[in-house]
């Protein structure tokens, strides 16, 4: 039993912002050392991001550099707009990516940002036919999987599925594996994460905060073998120390959830700074880097243990990108 391992630019954002000569290149470099065969990379604003500008001749250098490795691409953006998602499918076409990862940025109430969303969705998935590229719509701080399943139901096309997050429903107090029943038919992609609770006396408010991967609480083993029985073989590996989110207004614990139990369980302090951070300005830059390269390190270890007790190892599964030229 074998998977593609691919792991997120967000597992390295502190590098990314404080590390000297720290780019998609020496990112893509020190990520295949480390055994994975694939990257998601994010172009998450204006200069799209870990990308690094606009340019077609950084696209085309990732491209060139994940080809030469048979490493595989998927880049991710936000919102739903669709000027703005016709722009970034063309990048994701141009990068040979598989995917173009996106989630809502509509406000509203829950059925407002439903209909607004959907409504984006249903304009711009001819022209993700038409460039071959799969938009995946994540479960990111907003959703339910029962309400992102009916987004994605509602529009009922073959190049808009789903990325499902291990731990994102936690922010709308919905049951990780819950949120994965809802949405399992319609999974393309997803996050693998680590998360742990911090209660409302400990953070200021109730919060979910990234951990590295096997530090945290969430039941990572069950939601691994879930995905791999329904047939999923890309998997992306997410780093997220330091990373920490409030539960979105006006949510109320789902069915199975149970505030201080189970993926709820809260964490006491005080706080390892190896294992937590809420507050990311009492620390240096130097320090962040260094604290987050052992964070990922530890968490991919952790990570590759539970595969060995699933059986399951790492390949590449998709040896077929070809290089362009600038």
């Amino acid at each position: 039993m074998t998977i593609d391992l691919a792991i997120h630019s967000f597992s390295l954002w502190h590098h990314f912002a404080h590390a000297p000569q720290f780019g998609p290149i020496a990112f893509i470099d020190l990520v295949e050392d480390l055994g994975f065969t694939g990257i998601n990379l994010s172009l998450n604003n204006p200069n799209y991001r870990h990308l690094g500008g606009k340019e077609h001749w950084r696209m085309d250098e990732v491209r060139n550099r994940l080809a030469a490795s048979k490493m595989s691409l998927e880049i991710d953006t936000s919102g739903t707009e669709p000027g703005h998602m016709k722009e970034l499918l063309d990048v994701a076409h141009r990068m040979g990516a598989l995917s173009l990862r996106t989630y809502t940025r509509h406000s509203g109430t829950v059925a407002e940002m439903i209909k607004k969303t959907t409504d984006d969705l249903k304009q711009v998935v001819a022209h993700a036919d038409h460039v071959g590229v799969t938009i995946v719509l994540e479960n990111h701080e907003d959703f339910t999987g029962p309400e992102l399943a009916e987004i994605v139901n509602t529009v009922d096309h073959p190049r808009l599925k789903i990325l499902y997050d291990y731990g994102n429903s936690q922010m709308v107090l919905e049951d990780p594996e819950h949120a994965l029943e809802a949405v399992l038919p319609l999974v393309h992609s997803v996050h693998i994460k680590d998360h742990v609770m911090v209660s409302a006396k400990d953070a200021g408010r109730l919060t979910v905060a990234g951990v590295p991967m096997g530090d945290g609480f969430l039941p990572i083993a069950a939601l691994t073998r879930s995905l791999y029985d329904a047939g999923l073989r890309r998997f992306t590996f997410e780093n997220v120390w330091a990373y920490s989110a409030q539960i979105q207004p006006g949510r109320t614990p789902q069915d199975k959830v149970h505030l201080g139990e189970g993926s709820f369980r809260y964490i006491k302090p005080p706080f390892d700074p190896a294992r937590l951070i809420l507050d990311q300005t009492q620390f240096s830059g130097s320090t962040l880097v260094r604290l987050e390269r052992e964070a990922l390190l530890r968490g991919f270890a952790s990570f590759k243990n539970t595969l060995k007790t699933l059986n399951i190892s790492v390949s590449r599964q998709k040896p077929n990108y070809q290089t362009r030229d600038a």
